[in-house]
């Protein structure tokens, strides 16, 4: 199968579902509702050949409604194609549906983002935070918590004030260097 009969057949089995079509640098990426999500998915697995989920991704829209996207990168390893699906979900459901059964690497990808954004994806088996520790009661890869950090009233966890991040591993430099140098990787560490 070539990308164009995958596209084909993608295009006909979901021509009224398909909210937006886009390409780019080869690569097409549709945009689709999220109740289709799960159909859309399984379809793509079993009918398509898109057996690697690459991974999912985020975004946050912030002050757009809805504010939220959700991003699916798959390929298809017999067939050497790549396909995107994208999603919009607004910030008071701030939910998808799992699709860790059809793409077990799922399971990693939406913990993660439920972890840092805060997106909810029902029916995961084992939804609770990877990254931060469970009961921290922000999202910080959403745009709106602050770079300085915020107060946590949980004692002997982390830090029980501000932390700000200035000079931080992870945290570029304010200058006029191009941004190369700026970047945290290309300082030399500090004794």
């Amino acid at each position: 199968m070539t990308r164009d009969d995958a596209l084909a057949s993608f295009n006909k089995s979901f021509e009224g579902k398909i909210l937006n079509k886009t390409e780019f640098c080869g690569e097409t990426t549709y945009t689709i509702s999220a109740s289709d999500l799960r159909e859309i998915a399984k379809f793509c697995q079993d009918e398509l050949s898109f057996d690697y989920l690459i991974d999912i991704t985020s975004i946050d829209n912030f002050g757009e409604e809805p504010r939220f996207e959700i991003v699916y990168h798959l390929y298809s390893m017999p067939h050497a194609v790549h396909l995107r699906l994208k999603l919009k979900v607004p910030e008071d459901v701030a939910a998808a549906d799992t699709v860790s059964d059809i793409w077990p690497t799922a399971n990693w990808h939406e913990r993660e983002i439920y972890d840092m954004m805060g997106i909810k994806f029902n029916g995961h088996p084992n939804l609770r935070r990877i990254l931060m520790w469970d009961g921290y009661p922000f999202f910080p890869l959403r745009k709106d918590f602050p770079l300085a950090g915020l107060p946590s009233e949980m004692p002997d966890v982390a830090f029980t004030k501000v932390t700000p991040l200035e000079g931080g591993p992870f945290v570029t430099v304010p200058s006029t260097a191009t941004s190369k140098d700026r970047e945290p990787r290309a300082r030399p560490p500090e004794l």
